[in-house]
């Protein structure tokens, strides 16, 4: 495990990466790139050192690569989620195939690259994960309501029937953007950048997959959603 302090600009704090990957070759290269840009670089080299780091020390965000010996990429998201990190996690794979993409998303990751990637990509995703973790306060206040859930944008609460539900930081920023727009179509590419932070142009089934999520979770038959409704091949539009 190796450290590497990066620029700071002015005073500011630099932003803490904890790198989670086993090949030296790709570690060295994304280390010097990102410590370039004035990240300060944390590596582990296995699941679960990565795991002790990331409960132990407050990082900005966990670039996760899914290929690790020990304990694997999905099995360290999935475990930091459920003892309470909320650090936003960026997965690397060398998977092609969606269902392992899916499998990440739902285990609590807030995106994924396939390597090979382009580095400007990368720091792209990285830029857009910090934007919106540090984001500003929600634009609406009080309480929506829409059949038996009820959201509480103050406290950042949702519950159905009066029981709490589990949303994440993001699903709640989405669920926040829908009802905002209620009413009207909102693309997957406005999702992209209003809520994700994106440029329109990143191809990614993020948006769809956290959709999908929180269907799970508000509608009373996810299958037949009569709340987030899917507008065919336009995006979605929220009809509470």
């Amino acid at each position: 495990m190796t450290a590497t302090a990066g620029t700071t600009v002015g005073d500011a704090t630099p932003t803490r990466i904890l790198l989670v990957a086993d090949e030296p070759s790709l570690v060295l290269t994304l280390t010097d790139r990102l410590v370039s840009e004035g990240y300060r670089v944390e590596t582990a080299g296995d699941g679960n050192s990565a795991l002790a780091r990331a409960k132990e020390t407050p990082f900005d965000l966990v670039l996760l690569d899914v290929m690790l010996p020990g304990k694997n990429g999905f099995d360290v998201c999935r475990d930091l989620r459920q003892r309470g990190v909320s650090t936003p996690v960026l997965m690397l794979t060398a998977r092609t195939q969606v269902v392992d993409r899916v499998v990440g998303l739902k285990l609590g990751a807030d995106d994924y690259l396939t390597k090979p990637f382009e580095m400007i990509e990368l720091l792209a995703r990285i830029e857009a994960l910090l934007r919106r973790s540090r984001g500003p306060a929600a634009t609406v206040t009080g309480t929506y309501t829409f059949g038996s859930v009820a959201v509480d944008f103050r406290r950042a609460e949702v519950t159905r029937d009066g029981v709490p539900l589990s949303l994440s930081a993001l699903e709640l920023k989405l669920l926040r953007y829908l009802i905002e727009n209620r009413g009207l179509v909102v693309s997957r590419d406005e999702l992209l950048d209003q809520v994700w932070g994106y440029d329109a142009s990143a191809h990614t089934r993020t948006v769809d997959v956290h959709v999908a999520s929180l269907r799970q979770k508000v509608e009373p038959q996810p299958g037949r959603p009569q709340f987030i409704v899917t507008i065919h091949r336009l995006g979605y539009k929220f009809a509470g």
